[in-house]
C-alpha cells in the first residue's frame, strides 16, 4: 500500500511556504531545476503552488491540487494568488490581446484552466487577469461541476500522448484520468499507482463479460484506462503517441507485451466522491 507521504508528495521541511499561481499558459514540473529535466508533471493556469525555495531559474513547489512535487520555472508563477472565477470547457481555446478575432493570440487553454476576471466585456468576449481575453461561451463559472468524466475525457481525443502532460497540447495516461474526474469535481492523485490505491473501489469480477460500465478505471503496472463502454478503452498512450478510444479485448492483448496483464479496473462513485478532501489530500507538508 503506498504511504501518503510518499516522496512524490512530500516537500522538504522549512521553506518560504509561499503561495503562488501558475501564469503561465501550462508550466512544466521537473525532476530536477534544469531545463532539461524530466518532466513529471504540469500544473496549468490558474493552479496554485506552494514555494518551497528557488534554485537558479526554478523554485521547488507543492500543487495543492494534487501535493506533486517538483521544479517549475519561476518565471512561470506569480503572487498574489487571484480569486477563480471561471474554467475552461472546451477542449481547446486559445486567449486574445485583444477582445476580437484578428487578434494576437496569446496562450491555448484546455479543460482544467482556470481564470481570473478582470469585469471587463466587448460583445462575446471576457478579459482575465494574466491570460487575456476569451470567448465567453467557452467558459464556465468557477463553481460548475460535470456529471460525465468519460464526456470530459474525449474532449482530448486526438490530443499527442507527453509524459507528465496534463494539458490540451499534450497527456499522459494518468493526466487524462486526474483531468476527467476533477472536472467531476473529484479529487484525484497524480500517477497511475497513486489511482490505483485511493481512487475509488475495486470492481470484483471485472473481467467477466459484462461486469464492467462506462466510467470504470482498469490498470495495468504503469498505465490506466477509462471505459467508455463495457469493451471500449479510451487513454493516452505511449506506443500510438495519441489519446485515442479502442476495443478493449485486443487493447488489452497488444498492452501485455508492454506492460503485462491488468491488475485491476476500479469503480469511481462521483455523488460520493464529488468535493471531499480524501485521506491522500490532507496530510500536507
Amino acid at each position: 500500500m503506498l504511504s501518503f507521504d510518499d516522496q512524490r508528495l512530500t516537500l522538504p521541511e522549512g521553506g518560504s511556504g509561499e503561495r503562488m499561481q501558475v501564469n503561465a499558459g501550462v508550466a512544466a514540473m521537473r525532476k530536477t531545476p534544469t531545463p532539461g529535466g524530466t518532466q513529471i508533471s504540469q500544473v496549468l493556469h490558474g493552479e496554485t503552488v506552494v514555494l518551497h525555495h528557488e534554485e537558479g531559474e526554478f523554485g521547488l513547489v507543492q500543487s495543492e491540487a494534487d501535493r506533486y512535487v517538483g521544479w517549475v520555472l519561476m518565471e512561470a508563477l506569480s503572487a498574489p494568488v487571484l480569486d477563480v472565477t471561471h474554467l475552461v470547457q472546451a477542449g481547446r481555446a486559445h486567449t486574445y490581446a485583444d477582445p476580437k478575432i484578428t487578434a494576437a493570440p496569446h496562450f491555448t487553454f484546455g479543460v482544467g484552466a482556470k481564470l481570473s476576471a478582470t469585469g471587463e466585456r466587448e460583445g462575446r468576449y471576457l478579459r482575465f487577469d494574466r491570460a487575456g481575453w476569451i470567448v465567453d461561451h467557452l467558459l464556465a463559472n468557477a463553481d460548475t461541476v460535470e456529471d460525465d468524466p468519460i464526456a470530459v475525457a474525449m474532449r482530448f481525443l486526438g490530443t499527442p500522448y507527453l509524459w507528465g502532460g496534463r494539458d490540451c497540447l499534450g497527456i499522459d495516461c494518468s493526466g487524462l484520468v486526474q483531468i476527467a474526474f476533477g472536472a467531476c469535481g473529484v479529487s484525484c492523485p497524480r500517477d497511475s499507482d497513486m489511482q490505483q490505491a485511493w481512487l475509488g473501489d475495486p470492481v470484483a469480477g471485472w473481467d467477466q463479460l459484462g461486469t464492467l460500465q462506462r466510467g470504470d478505471l482498469i490498470f495495468w503496472k504503469g498505465h490506466v484506462g477509462l471505459l467508455v463502454d463495457s469493451d471500449t478503452l479510451l487513454h493516452a498512450n505511449g506506443t500510438f503517441m495519441t489519446t485515442m478510444v479502442e476495443p478493449l479485448a485486443p487493447a488489452i492483448e497488444r498492452i501485455a507485451n508492454e506492460y503485462g496483464e491488468p491488475l485491476e479496473a476500479r469503480r469511481v462513485d462521483i455523488s460520493k466522491c464529488r468535493g471531499v478532501e480524501p485521506d491522500w489530500l490532507t496530510p500536507r507538508r
